[in-house]
């Protein structure tokens, strides 16, 4: 176990993947957490964020600073560095040159992390504060030209401090650096593995379970499927899925989900067909913040009054996935952002009274994936493209009619279509179509046009929390244009989005 204090770096996520590929356990915690909670976790080590604050600054976040007694190697990054400094003694002061960026790390002492690196090595920096001070018992290990304190040891407390970020892909020696404070300092073992992970949540599911009854509302995605089919190994016939087909669906969804899980997974499962009810709710809504509540909320009526036909349920499953709990870290006190509310998250209607089974909350999404192929579910499942929540409705920019949903999932359709044939379905995070909310003109067998826009997004991506414009071939992007104009009655025009995330998010509403 590593804990990682959240100080608000938009990079913790990452500084847990880079852990974790390493093949070691970590969390994300925020700096609030009482030190008898901390103390209780048993970690082998901690690692301290970075984070947008200066710590002079009168909210800036703070920890226990009894965690400094706690005998526990320690590893501050950026701001998670001069926190340490700060607390222990030493001096920090608003930088007369702030860095942003590549820098050349020059490695003066070949000890604790550097001990891969000879000489100089590129890093990725990002901070305004700067340390001028140590405390008692650290010396300098590293300096860039700008920053003559760019990384620090205190060997005998094991504590040890970079100003740059190591997780980040620019730092090319960073997970050099990570792998020697995790196995070097923290003396970690590399036993984290889906196939263990897997004994393990059975095995907590069961504890926690026993012999009563979970319902757990099924969407078909990567995450339900596999939170569905882990349980189910669990405890078996007393998981009951509830399918709810909400109108909002890509072309034969229902039909396909329903052979897959009924047939193939033998899964307890009742579907429910409410697509009239989200529709008619929905009517005359444009804005996507709007639309989602209003999703959610009729979600949350169909799947309760479903749920209560189950009077002896005490449980309810859900597949929260760890990106969602630090993404909507502000629930739990912590100073990360929120980038995005999240329908898992804080979502448990007060009238139901289930406690809840979340079997993945600590998992990024990869980890789902290779959790999905070490229980055995098939490929098509493990391999499905991230569909949302609200489905189609945050897809149809504007007003949602039946005519509007009808055009993207043909558009979609197609679109799904060519990406597998042409192979690129595995290579890309999503890719999937858009309706846009204005017309355009067009000539159709010499006739003038007034049709519909759609715009196509495909990205790539490892985890979602950042994600670049997928450069698919002209080739493929001209065939897919060309059938969806000759194939869909009522598009005339299609453009392909060029944007990456940041500042784009990959959805458009």
């Amino acid at each position: 176990m590593i804990l990682i204090i959240d100080f608000g770096s938009q990079f913790n996520q990452l500084i847990a993947r880079r852990v974790r590929e390493c093949r070691v356990y970590c969390q994300i915690v925020p700096p609030h957490i009482p030190l008898t909670e901390l103390n209780a976790l048993k970690p082998e080590g901690i690692i301290l964020s970075g984070g947008p604050s200066s710590i002079y600054e009168k909210n800036s976040p703070k920890m226990d600073p009894g965690v400094f007694d706690l005998q526990i190697p320690i590893l501050g990054i950026c701001y998670g560095m001069q926190y340490m400094v700060h607390s222990l003694g030493g001096q920090v002061q608003q930088a007369n040159k702030r860095e942003y960026g590549f820098a050349e790390l020059l490695i003066q002492e070949r000890a604790g992390l550097f001990q891969d690196i000879q000489g100089k090595t590129i890093c990725w920096m990002s901070h305004g504060d700067s340390i001028v001070g140590l405390p008692p018992g650290f010396r300098i290990t590293a300096a860039t030209a700008n920053t003559p304190i760019a990384a620090i040891i205190n060997k005998h407390k094991q504590f040890y401090g970079v100003q740059f970020h190591p997780e980040v892909q620019h730092t090319p020696k960073g997970k050099l650096m990570l792998q020697r404070f995790l196995f070097d300092v923290c003396g970690c073992k590399r036993n984290w593995t889906m196939k263990n992970f897997a004994k393990d949540a059975i095995r907590s599911i069961q504890e926690q379970v026993g012999d009563k009854k979970v319902i757990l509302g099924l969407s078909g995605g990567v995450d339900s499927s596999v939170t569905a089919l882990l349980i189910h190994k669990a405890i078996g016939r007393n998981l009951t899925c509830i399918f709810v087909d909400n109108g909002l669906l890509r072309k034969n969804e229902a039909e396909q989900l329903k052979k897959v899980f009924q047939q193939h997974l033998q899964l307890n499962i009742r579907f429910v067909n409410a697509a009239k009810a989200f529709l008619e709710t929905l009517k005359g809504v444009v804005d996507p913040e709007k639309k989602r509540k209003i999703i959610g909320k009729v979600f949350m009526d169909v799947f309760e009054a479903e749920a209560r036909k189950l009077k002896d349920a005490e449980f309810l499953a859900q597949g929260t996935l760890y990106p969602d709990i630090i993404e909507s870290q502000s629930a739990f006190g912590g100073p990360t952002a929120v980038i995005k509310s999240h329908h898992n998250v804080g979502g448990l209607p007060l009238t139901m009274k289930l406690k809840l089974v979340e079997p993945l909350k600590y998992l990024f999404k990869d980890e789902v994936r290779l959790l999905g192929k070490a229980l055995g579910l098939e490929d098509n499942l493990i391999w499905r493209q991230p569909f949302p929540g609200p489905g189609l409705a945050i897809r149809v920019i504007g007003e949602i009619t039946p005519k509007r949903l009808a055009i993207l999932r043909e558009v979609d359709a197609v679109l799904l279509e060519e990406i597998r044939a042409g192979g690129f379905y595995r290579k890309l995070w999503q890719s999937f179509a858009v309706l846009l909310p204005i017309k355009s003109v067009g000539i159709m067998g010499d006739q003038r046009t007034y049709e519909n826009i759609v715009a196509i997004r495909a990205v790539t991506s490892k985890d979602a929390m950042t994600a670049d414009w997928a450069r698919l071939p002209q080739k493929l992007l001209a065939k897919i244009s060309n059938r969806i104009i000759n194939e869909v009655r009522g598009v005339n025009r299609v453009v392909y989005d060029i944007s990456s995330k940041p500042p784009s998010t990959i959805e458009w509403e």
